[in-house]
């Protein structure tokens, strides 16, 4: 069953790597990172735009959304780190969903990390270092990450990375200003998840026609 697909904060793209028979809009702030995506996923359309406007003015036009917003004020790390980092959430993650449960009528994910504070939100299901809030049960498994996943920060790491997500691409990509080509690839979805995910929302999709029409 093909659908017409939102890919927001689409990054590289790792969650979209396996999906096929789809049409994908991908939206990417970073021009950088779009023109990765493009070339990694030839067939999807990629915008370049800021994924909160873009979808506001846009959702109708969607069967199913996937979120994945800016991970960064939110992360353990923020507290974790040596440096003194001392900064304010960004809602607009909550925002998001409240938005999508009440004004959205397709299938919609929000993938975040695990954060250093008690979810606003209780999350649908927690995979791996991944928190999702979901219009649907999901049905996935977590992928094993590569030994030294957060340390990462060469050019090696970088190659492992790809090799683990299944995309390569010469590219050295600095996410905001830091000086890790890696993060670009951490901030990746895997591409099995990504897949066990749009599968879930396939299945419960199929489950409430066969529901509806035996009621008829």
């Amino acid at each position: 069953m093909a659908v017409k697909i939102f890919n927001g904060f689409a990054g590289l793209g790792g969650n979209s790597m396996l999906w096929q028979e789809h049409q994908v809009i991908a939206v990417e702030e970073n021009e950088k990172i779009a023109a990765v995506y493009k070339k990694l996923h030839p067939d999807h359309e990629v915008i370049v735009d800021d994924a909160y406007k873009y979808f506001k003015n846009n959702h109708e036009q969607f069967d199913f959304a996937w979120f994945s917003p800016p991970c960064q004020k939110h992360s353990r790390m923020m507290k974790a780190t040596r440096h003194k980092v001392a900064d304010y959430p960004d809602f607009r993650l909550y925002e998001l969903i409240v938005f999508l449960e009440n004004f959205y009528k397709g299938g919609w994910i929000v993938e975040n990390v695990v954060p250093y504070y008690k979810p606003l939100i209780q999350p649908t299901k927690k995979v791996g270092r991944h928190l999702f809030w979901a219009s649907f049960d999901i049905y996935a498994e977590e992928v094993k990450q590569p030994k030294g996943f957060i340390t990462k920060s060469n050019l090696r790491g970088k190659q492992e990375m790809m090799d683990w997500l299944g995309m390569q691409f010469d590219e050295v990509i600095y996410y905001k200003g830091n000086h890790c080509p890696v993060q670009v690839l951490r901030n990746c979805v895997h591409p099995s998840v990504g897949k066990q995910i749009l599968d879930s929302y396939q299945k419960g999709i199929v489950v409430q026609q066969q529901l509806f029409g035996a009621i008829a």
